[in-house]
């Protein structure tokens, strides 16, 4: 890229620049849209699993019954609704969805529990979603233990025995996201889907709509080389982009509450260079395809399901097959996606993030000059 003129590499900013304020609606959707969708998916898309609703039939109708029931009634993970008169309602509610947990207590529970034998409950789960029957039933094991446990304790102290203690005792610390929040995940991984998608799209139709609309043979005909040409078109949308993440990321801090924990202007040179390579990715697009619908299409296609499937924001990487395991290694929101995490949550500093700075610089590199020679082919044809 020898023999760049910084005048006339001003002169293309400064074009795009213009078109960019006259389609003020295009304008206002690019730095409106990040914050909507950061909203959207902030309050829309949980992974937690609380208030899992819960129907009861108790058949015992005893104080030790109605005991355990107030367990489920006080906790936080489940949300009891009414009270079921028979089993076949058990059934009837899981299967329409209303629940997800059917619990049945038998005739004789409390009598079982006035003798300290062991008594029993029939506990079912709707494994539809397997991920969140999994946790609810684990949320049901851990409240019996505590019951049972509380009852061992009460036969300990009525035999004058000294009180039981647990022979391991755990001491868990949760770092870096000390809520256990959902919230606290996803809001920084959603930032990086939106910013990739949003940014690609916004530079997938410079190009093709200069091709369509006779313009750029008007560039063409000026000493403008391929090179500015390309650097010209992506300034201008750098800008935006680094608009949209400040707003972004500001939204899942003061509307989230998401601890910011690392160096903003370390996440704002590294989301910089991420913009470079995803803004000129969607100019190589826009060169290559020619027309307008053909590169928002392929914009589309290439970075909203890389970045929301292989790039860990969902799913972890480490479970995926090994093949796509090793696709993931292509998709530069997977590096963007540890980076902001890191940066948000664990306040880690660029010596940890070197490999991923390269990468993205690598990416952008290659990107930037796959555009320009793309530009120069097409010249050719």
């Amino acid at each position: 890229m020898a023999g760049l003129s910084g005048a006339r590499l001003a002169a293309v900013a400064l074009k795009e620049t213009r078109h960019v304020f006259r389609d003020f609606r295009a304008l206002l959707l690019a730095l409106g849209l990040p914050l909507f969708l950061v909203w959207l998916f902030g309050y829309a898309l949980t992974l937690d699993v609380d208030q899992v609703p819960t129907i009861v039939l108790d058949q015992d109708r005893t104080a030790a019954s109605r005991a355990f029931i107030s367990r489920l009634d006080f906790s936080p993970y489940f949300n009891l609704l009414e009270a079921a008169g028979s089993p076949g309602q058990l059934g009837e509610a899981l299967r329409s969805g209303r629940a997800m947990i059917a619990l049945e207590i038998p005739a004789g529970f409390g009598a079982a529990y006035a003798r300290d034998d062991p008594g029993s409950v029939q506990v079912l789960l709707d494994g539809t979603n397997s991920q969140t029957a999994s946790l609810a039933q684990s949320y049901v094991e851990a409240l019996v233990k505590a019951y049972s446990f509380d009852q061992a304790r009460r036969r300990l102290s009525r035999l004058g025995l000294p009180e039981m203690e647990p022979p391991v005792e755990v001491r868990s610390r949760i770092w870096f996201n000390e809520d256990a929040k959902s919230k606290n995940y996803i809001v920084p991984g959603i930032i990086a889907v939106i910013i990739m998608i949003l940014t690609a799209q916004l530079t997938s139709l410079t190009v093709a709509r200069e091709w369509e609309t006779g313009t750029l043979e008007w560039l063409i005909a000026t000493p403008v080389t391929p090179a500015e040409l390309i650097l010209g078109k992506l300034l201008p949308y750098v800008g935006i982009g680094l608009v949209d993440v400040v707003a972004a990321v500001g939204a899942g801090v003061f509307l989230f509450d998401v601890p910011f924990r690392g160096s903003f202007w370390l996440l704002l040179a590294l989301s910089s260079l991420f913009l470079v390579g995803v803004l000129a990715m969607g100019l190589f697009i826009s060169v290559a395809a020619k027309s307008q619908l053909l590169a928002a299409q392929v914009a589309s296609l290439t970075t909203f399901l890389p970045s929301f499937l292989l790039s860990g924001f969902i799913y972890p990487i480490y479970n995926m097959p090994r093949v796509l395991q090793a696709i993931t290694y292509l998709v530069p929101a997977r590096y963007y996606m540890t980076i902001l995490k890191g940066v948000f949550l664990k306040g880690i500093g660029f010596d940890i993030l070197v490999i991923e700075t390269l990468l993205l610089a690598g990416f952008a590199g290659l990107m930037i000059l796959g555009a320009v020679k793309r530009f120069r082919t097409r010249l050719e044809v």
